[in-house]
């Protein structure tokens, strides 16, 4: 997205283009050369035309062009001087170009080790302004920019820019009085009424008949004037037959394709394909209805409550929804193309015929509400499926900022015109950190929030986090870090340690991905599992400020009068267990009362389970720490927990001379804050 925007800071730009001591690759689509030795270049007006009607671009006079390659012209002052006065001179001229687009700020003198060169930053034109033309006759004398240079317009591309350019008027607004309510397909409109009813119970539109509800929404129109009425081409394009929305007095061209591909094998063409094969009734609102889950069942959908409800979308589905929906109601019908909503393994790709109405600068920013097909807006906007404040690509960019993906970016080609959305699905998180996540975890994790990730992502990496380190990664107040941060450790994703005035925390390691959700009462909390059983546990005594709130280390004081006859509710893991009762204990001094535990010792297998307080020599402290770490790697954090001893008493003491008589073995080699252990190589 940057490289899109760089043009529109002149100065820096120029300069480092002229600097550059590779010229020959510098002139491209954006960027244009003219020798103006002999005098004002003769084919400026075409590319000035050209620029102006696409994305905008520079050119430069002074440089010339030999054998492929490039080199400084030599202007004097005078020449310069003689240029910037042709030039004004004729930009206002009508006779010359249709439209002056520049101000003074556009032109610039460059001196580049004597070297003379006038600059024209010229920006792409305003939809209200297209198309900026040679002479007084848009038609032959209209260009546009593509790869190879200035290339002449088609009549057809000049009519839809001059119909673009009327503001007053929507193309698919137009009526259409030889078709008739029998062109639409009344199970679409029956289908669009129901949901239209439950997204507004009570509004008024939902009580008329089909041919009144259709005039509310745009779908059919009156011309008292003309004395015509009929179905609009949106009411057609949304409800319409398919071969009603064919006909040539609508959109002959008509075509929408969804097409999924998620394998590698060459002979397998597509693994899906959504078009107009004759099984269906293809109009857009059909095609919304099979391709949007289609889209949105490859995006991570998280366990949410809001208001008693289950919740699966997230920022990531609204920006999906959000871009198939702009690809419908920007698309021109009239241009030659196909609708195509493309699903690969690691991205979405959204075409649609069509100029873009906007800048891409404007286009980015967002805020801008220029919509091509005023009314399919409107009707996808009754449904709740469309915005219509300018706020829609700014939804895109932030969930998929959301969903920790690379930024969408945003293609223009011509001929044919067309506008392709490029959303990938790569992470900017690095692979091996997600992964790492991911084991701990479980898939779950690629859900939660881009703060909250972020924070897992580099308390994996740093090995520990607190707020202070957050404040300069995550915008927001050190407040809501906190809470944020206990959230995490509410949802066992993190466990507190109180260190001085702050809280470190560190990841739970020994989080069950089946984990429990754990909500806070007067007196209690309930814990409630993935398979709906509950626990109640005690919170009297439990000193809740330097508490680890998670499932394998809150626990403490099990109300013995569970709510459920199955002694087996607390989940048979045995990351439960009595070792992580004790520790809460002993690591906090104003507890009081004492534990009754969900297992017996018995229940734990043969794991050896050290009492409190039992003095262990090497022997027997290794012998536990190896019989602990035979099966896989250990953190320190989780060696500490099983055998009961201060963590930085096994790494002063303890571990070091197991390595040295290879009893232990690191994963890594070098020191690493989140290194592990294990006891055969």
């Amino acid at each position: 997205m940057k490289n899109q925007l760089d043009l529109f800071d002149p100065v820096t730009n120029f300069i480092s283009i002229l600097n550059s001591k590779f010229l020959p690759e510098n002139e491209s689509d954006e960027v244009e050369f003219k020798s103006s030795k002999g005098g004002f270049s003769k084919d400026f007006w075409k590319t000035y035309s050209a620029f102006s009607n696409t994305n905008g671009g520079v050119i430069i006079l002074g440089v010339v062009e030999k054998k492929d390659k490039f080199f400084f012209d030599g202007l004097s002052k005078d020449q310069i001087d003689k240029y910037q006065k042709d030039f004004w001179s004729n930009v206002n001229n009508p006779n010359t170009i249709s439209a002056n687009l520049l101000s003074n700020n556009d032109v610039k003198v460059a001196d580049i080790e004597g070297n003379l060169f006038l600059i024209f930053n010229l920006r792409p034109a305003e939809r209200k302004h297209k198309p900026v033309y040679l002479t007084t006759n848009p038609f032959k004398n209209t260009y546009k920019r593509n790869y190879e240079g200035d290339y002449l317009c088609k009549d057809e591309e000049v009519r839809r820019m001059l119909a673009d350019a009327d503001l007053s008027f929507s193309p698919d607004n137009r009526i259409l009085p030889e078709f008739s309510l029998e062109d639409i397909d009344y199970s679409s409109l029956k289908q669009y009424r129901q949901l239209f009813a439950s997204v507004r119970p009570s509004h008024p539109w939902s009580t008329a008949d089909d041919k009144d509800f259709l005039m509310q929404i745009g779908g059919y129109r009156k011309d008292r004037k003309q004395k015509i009425e009929g179905p609009t081409v949106a009411g057609m394009l949304m409800f319409g037959k398919y071969l009603s929305i064919i006909d040539e007095e609508c959109c002959p061209k008509f075509f929408p394709d969804y097409r999924e591909r998620l394998t590698d094998i060459d002979e397998v063409r597509w693994t899906d394909r959504i078009f107009p094969d004759g099984t269906w009734e293809c109009n857009l609102f059909q095609f919304y209805k099979l391709v949007y889950p289609k889209l949105t069942s490859r995006l991570p959908k998280p366990f949410q409550l809001s208001k008693g409800l289950r919740k699966d979308d997230t920022p990531a589905h609204t920006a999906i929804r959000e871009a198939f929906i702009n690809s419908l109601i920007h698309t021109d019908y009239s241009a030659p193309g196909s609708i195509i909503i493309e699903c690969k393994p690691d991205e979405f790709i959204f075409t649609n015929p069509g100029t873009l109405l906007v800048t891409i600068f404007q286009f980015y920013k967002g805020g801008i509400s220029e919509c091509r097909n005023v009314l399919l807006q409107k009707m996808f906007l009754m449904i709740g499926s469309a915005e219509k404040a300018g706020s829609g690509v700014n939804k895109i960019m932030s969930g998929w900022g959301y969903a920790h993906w690379r930024t969408p970016y945003l293609l223009i080609e011509n001929e044919p015109d067309r506008i392709i959305l490029h959303m990938p699905m790569f992470s900017t998180i690095q692979q091996s950190t997600l992964t790492e996540l991911k084991t701990l975890f479980g898939e779950e994790v690629e859900a939660l929030g881009k703060d909250e990730l972020t924070t897992l992502a580099l308390c994996q990496i740093e090995g520990e986090i607190t707020n202070i380190r957050l404040q300069p990664l995550v915008y927001r107040h050190k407040t809501e870090i906190t809470k944020l941060l206990q959230d995490l450790c509410k949802n066992g994703y993190l466990i507190p340690e109180n260190k001085s005035r702050w809280t470190t925390y560190r990841l739970n390691t020994r989080r069950d991905p089946n984990h429990f959700v754990i909500s806070e009462k007067e007196d209690h909390f309930v814990i409630q599992n993935v398979d709906n059983t509950f626990v109640n546990v005690d919170s009297t005594f439990v000193n809740v400020d330097s508490m680890p709130v998670s499932v394998d280390s809150s626990i403490a004081n099990v109300d013995s009068s569970i709510a459920n006859e199955d002694s087996s509710i607390a989940n048979e893991d045995s990351s439960v267990s009595n070792e992580d009762f004790t520790n809460i204990i002993e690591n906090d001094k104003k507890s009081k009362g004492k534990i009754e535990t969900l297992f017996s010792e018995e229940e734990l297998g043969d794991e050896l389970i050290p009492k409190t307080g039992k003095k262990l020599d090497f022997i027997e402290l290794s012998s536990l720490i190896t019989k602990f770490c035979s099966i896989d790697y250990r953190s320190i954090e989780e060696i500490s927990a099983h055998v009961k001893r201060d963590k930085k008493y096994l790494k002063n003491n303890i571990l070091p001379r197991m390595i040295k008589e290879e009893k232990l073995f690191r994963l890594n080699p070098k020191k690493n804050p989140n290194q592990k252990y294990i006891s055969k190589k």
